[in-house]
């Protein structure tokens, strides 16, 4: 094994072990969704009119892609949390591969976000959600919701490393709440008046909650929709593609060169 690889792998079982021992934030951070969906799909599913589908439905892929979007909010929460310990000096002090550390943080998160998702989708299921499309479109769906976790991560540990404070990240973290708000997570963005809704269906959440929503049930593309909402496969794969290529090496230069 090369020495890369040697030190992603050890990142990524630091990572790891850090969940398990912290198993009081996973579960928070994975009932939350859960939560959501009972909430809003039982006390404002009767008030919310969705075109051609039951609100629940349409509630589940717009909870995913928020818990993909979540990836900013922990990301940031690890490596502000490491950066202020001195834990990221050490790294540095140390002849690790300069991209092994960050990669490590980002590649654990995609192992805890995919077991994290699957009590998310039996709970779906259990509220009369249904996977329509067919396996290969599932688990095109599924890979493009990881994808979108994955970029999202990379913007945490950017910020997370800028900030360099458990406090600031928390504040800031908490921010990031307000994002799945300002798309069509939660609502459709068809009768949102129209600077609104150009926002909203610019929102990389939105287009991939679209392209969930597509490939899980076959879900109509609203008209006169943004290009990444009216494109949602493709629209999800360039945000997330843009995502990666902008704060990806960001996060691995601001690692490698470690200023408060």
């Amino acid at each position: 094994m090369s020495t890369w690889a040697y030190d992603g792998t050890a990142m990524v079982g630091r990572q790891l072990r850090r969940v398990r021992n912290n198993p009081g934030l996973a579960i928070l951070t994975q009932t939350m969704p859960i939560t959501m969906l009972l909430f809003f799909g039982y006390v404002f599913g009767s008030a919310l009119a969705v075109p051609g589908k039951e609100y629940r439905s349409f509630l589940v892929p717009g909870l995913l892609a928020a818990t993909a979007a979540g990836g900013i909010m922990t990301g940031m929460f690890q490596a502000a949390a490491d950066s202020h310990r001195g834990v990221m000096d050490r790294f540095r002090s140390l002849p690790v591969s300069r991209t092994a550390v960050p990669l490590g943080q980002a590649a654990a998160d995609l192992v805890v976000t995919a077991a994290g998702t699957v009590p998310l989708l039996l709970v779906g299921l259990a509220v009369g959600w249904r996977v329509e499309g067919t396996v290969p479109e599932a688990a095109g769906a599924m890979g493009l919701l990881l994808l979108f976790r994955f970029a999202c991560t990379w913007i945490g540990i950017f910020l997370g490393l800028l900030t360099r404070s458990e406090d600031a990240a928390g504040q800031l973290g908490g921010a990031t709440f307000v994002l799945p708000l300002l798309s069509n997570a939660y609502i459709p963005t068809g009768n949102l008046p129209g600077w609104l809704r150009t926002l909203a269906e610019w929102n990389p959440i939105s287009a991939v909650t679209t392209a969930l929503r597509d490939l899980f049930g076959k879900a109509p593309v609203p008209r006169g929709a943004a290009w990444p909402v009216a494109h949602p496969v493709a629209g999800a794969l360039a945000w997330s593609a843009a995502l990666i290529a902008v704060f990806l090496p960001l996060a691995v230069r601001r690692y490698t060169r470690g200023e408060g």
